[in-house]
Order: structure tokens, then C-alpha cells, then sequence
């Protein structure tokens, strides 16, 4: 199940009125199989096009009476033909490109045009907190000491996200807002590697090793980790806006 299906379902079991965004719901099985439940609005958006988020946004104040206590930013792009290529080994500079592009359009972009357009309904909020889904494999640290060169347009843009989130911290610091970035953790949201791609997915865990020896190379269910999430947003306080934790709420990310 897909982390952002987990949310909805959890936020929904507590009471939550929850507004999912999504560019093709009628493609969303998960949403689909839920869309009638009490307090559940499913909007069309792209997270890459101002002007559905515009409308996204008109469209959730109508439903809230004009606020949102809480954003959480969850999309993401991630190309499997890319992700074992190194920055000096990808298949040609064309196709370089066009990855990196298309994740900081969708990484970077997306969450900063996300967090603008919801950013009036979320100022007239009562917790006014925005998370963002991160990655471990943004840590620059952690990658220096597994020595890892692979997975790079979605760990270079999410790096660049880690940025962004100090950005609006500080720029609507004395507003009351906590944003923070988080990393779910290894978590069980795909379909189990093909055989060709094992040898490539021991090469990652065997560079997990390197910063964490005693970690057990076993995912959590998505349950497991938005739980452990939610506990973290829960307890935000202005305090914490800028920074970037783990599931664990440090920065321990496995």
C-alpha cells in the first residue's frame, strides 16, 4: 500500500476531515475502493501545475470554510531506469537531463507550488503545519559515510527539498507555521525486485551496512511507519520548524 493511502485511511480512523489530492483518482484503486467514506474529499490535482493546485485550493476552502490545519506534501518522482546509474554513467546526457528535470519539477517544484497555493487556507488554520516526505538518501552525511554514488536525481532533488523546507521556516517564522521534513524509513510500498535487479539492491544494503551494522535489512509495513509519522506530527511544535528527521524523530533514518 502506498504511504499516502496509509495517511488517508489513518487520518480517517481518528476523526480527521482529510482532502487527498491526486492527478488520476480514477486510477487510484486504493482511493477508489474509500471514496465514500464520511469526511473524505478527493480532489484532481498535479502537483506540477499551478493552476489545478489553485483550483484544488478553491475547492478544499469550500469544504473547510476557508482553512487547513495541516498540509503534508507526498508526491514524488522516482525512475526505476535511472536509479542504479551514477551521475557519470547514465545512457547519454539526453536522458540525464530529462531525469533531473523532471525530478526537481516534481520533487522541488511541486512541493513549493503545493505549499503556495494552500498557504492562505493554512495561514487561517489552527496548527499551521506543513510536512514534506524526505529521504535518508538526502543526508549528505550518510552518503559520505556509506559511500553510495547511486539513486542520484531523486537524492539530489530531495536534498534540494530539504532546503526548501528551512526556506519557508524562516520566512514564516514568526507566523506560527512548523514545517518539517520527514523520512518514512524503509518502507514496503513496491513490488518485490525483479531478479535481474537484485544484485543491485544487495549492493544497497550492503552500503546501509556501512552506517548502520547492526540494521536488519527488513522494511516496515506502511502502518508501521505512518504511524510512527504521526506521532512525530502530532507533537510538532514551532520549535521544530526547519528541521529534517527520520521516523525515529532524529537522524538516525534506518
Amino acid at each position: 500500500m502506498p504511504s499516502y493511502l496509509q495517511f488517508v485511511l489513518d487520518l480517517l480512523a481518528r476523526g480527521d476531515v482529510v482532502i487527498a489530492l491526486a492527478r488520476n483518482p480514477e486510477k487510484s484503486e486504493g482511493l477508489q475502493n474509500i471514496k465514500d467514506r464520511k469526511n473524505l474529499h478527493i480532489i484532481k490535482a498535479d502537483i506540477a501545475d499551478a493552476a489545478s493546485l489553485k483550483r484544488a485550493a478553491e475547492e478544499t476552502a469550500k469544504v473547510t470554510g476557508g482553512s487547513l490545519d495541516v498540509l503534508i506534501n507526498n508526491g514524488v518522482h522516482y525512475d526505476k531506469r535511472y536509479v542504479y546509474n551514477t551521475l557519470v554513467d547514465f545512457p547519454s546526457t539526453e536522458e540525464l537531463i530529462s531525469d533531473f528535470t523532471k525530478s526537481f519539477e516534481t520533487n522541488v517544484l511541486g512541493p513549493i507550488l503545493t505549499t503556495n497555493a494552500f498557504l492562505p487556507l493554512l495561514k487561517k488554520g489552527t496548527q499551521k503545519k506543513v510536512i514534506t516526505l524526505n529521504t535518508g538518501l538526502a543526508d549528505t552525511k550518510l552518503t559520505l559515510d556509506i559511500e553510495y554514488p547511486k539513486v542520484t536525481s531523486y537524492s539530489i532533488s530531495k536534498a534540494a527539498l530539504d532546503m526548501v523546507n528551512v526556506k519557508y521556516a524562516v520566512a514564516l517564522k514568526n507566523e506560527g507555521f512548523s514545517f518539517l521534513d520527514i523520512s518514512p524509513g524503509l518502507v514496503d510500498t513496491q513490488a518485490p525486485p525483479k531478479p535481474e535487479e537484485m544484485g543491485e539492491v544487495m549492493e544497497m544494503i550492503t552500503a546501509f551496512k556501512k552506517g548502520y551494522p547492526d540494521w536488519t535489512p527488513v522494511p516496515m509495513t506502511p502502518a508501521e511507519s505512518v504511524k510512527l509519522m504521526l506521532e512525530i506530527i502530532d507533537n510538532l511544535t514551532v520549535e521544530d520548524s526547519g528541521k529534517f528527521v527520520s521516523h525515529k524523530n532524529n537522524r538516525e533514518w534506518l
